[in-house]
């Protein structure tokens, strides 16, 4: 069916690899774009889907109530699939405050301009909220992450995410609305800020700079290739059940360590090693823990496998090759990220950037 979406965060990484997946896959659907372009909204990422006629870009906050009713109003709005949150755990642990405001009351914002403009009128209306695995806390060495699990958040991050999905589910059982709740693991892949895991060791491996690992490097995620995710995404808008939350995992669980020595034997085995000659798992540096990092995540996707047929089409492996061979093709997205000048295209098209956001 046709669908008009607000997407919030669209110029973040998996936020712009969904627009550029329903821009090609759905071409009934309408896609309005909200971004605040923060540090990690990056317009580069759309820059070439920005003329395409399905598509509109609206740089704004989600906080900003008249706004977000104004573009429910204007364009028809019928899906919100709500990506936008400050998602970093270490920044959270230094600035709490801006992820209370972006991440819980930014969806509460939302949630009350969808309840409005639905009135009376949501049969057809989806209101998907984007989370993460991270709401659950810590595993041990066995164990998965199921829809039924106990929320035990240890990060401001997390637990401003595990407040954002209450509020979406009390909004389905309070006033009826359309709510779907996805909970995702590690996603990588294109367009991802270089201060996560994957791209900042493959930038480092590119400089020949150390390669930071916390602790022992035994933390273990559970890895999600970026396209797998939004094609997820795609089919809970359209088979999923309203009030539900399902898990969207990749099937790969991998230490740290295991993710940063891979990377290394990939770059190593594209571009050759090091000037020195040495591989570049001699960059590996270990370095102190992050206060609350929790030791294990891992995925149980049963339900979104049995109830909308849904697996991850990508291995480890292969997402890790097709990431890699991006990030060496796009080098150029990646240095202007890493020196600040991806900025001045804000400054050109929307005028001074003052206090470091838009």
């Amino acid at each position: 069916m046709k669908r008009t979406v607000l997407v919030t965060g669209g110029c973040g990484f998996i936020g712009s690899n969904f627009i550029h997946l329903v821009l090609a896959a759905r071409p009934d659907w309408q896609v309005i774009n909200l971004d605040r372009l923060t540090y990690a909204g990056n317009l580069e990422s759309l820059r070439d889907v920005a003329d395409h006629p399905a598509y509109c870009f609206v740089r704004g906050d989600i906080c900003d109530r008249q706004l977000v009713e104004d573009l429910f109003a204007g364009h028809g709005i019928d899906t919100v699939v709500h990506f936008a949150a400050e998602s970093h755990v270490d920044r959270s642990i230094t600035g709490p405050g801006e992820f209370i405001r972006t991440n819980i009351t930014g969806t509460f914002t939302l949630l009350e301009a969808a309840r409005q403009y639905w009135a009376g009128n949501s049969e057809q209306c989806r209101f998907l909220h984007v989370s993460t695995d991270e709401v659950y806390g810590s595993l041990g060495t066995t164990g998965f992450f199921t829809e039924q699990t106990p929320y035990d958040p240890r990060s401001p991050y997390s637990a401003s995410k595990a407040a954002s999905d209450h509020l979406a589910r009390a909004y389905f059982h309070t006033y009826g609305l359309p709510v779907l709740i996805t909970n995702c693991s590690n996603n990588y892949g294109p367009y991802q800020f270089p201060e996560k895991l994957i791209p900042l060791v493959l930038n480092n491996c590119l400089q020949g700079r150390p390669l930071p690992v916390y602790g022992d490097g035994g933390n273990v995620r559970d890895w999600l290739y970026v396209r797998d995710h939004c094609e997820a995404i795609v089919r809970v808008v359209e088979k999923g059940r309203c009030g539900e939350s399902y898990n969207i995992g990749g099937h790969n669980e991998k230490k740290n360590l295991e993710v940063v020595e891979l990377l290394c034997d990939m770059v190593d085995a594209k571009v050759g090693r090091l000037p020195s000659g040495e591989p570049r798992r001699t960059l590996i540096t270990f370095v102190a823990d992050r206060p609350g990092h929790d030791r294990r995540y891992a995925i149980d996707a049963a339900k979104i496998d049995r109830e909308l047929g849904w697996t991850p089409r990508y291995s480890f492996e292969q997402g890790m090759d097709a990431t890699v061979d991006w990030y060496l093709a796009n080098r150029d997205w990646m240095e202007s990220v890493m020196d600040g000048s991806y900025r001045q295209y804000y400054e050109k098209m929307y005028g001074e950037i003052v206090g470091g956001e838009a």
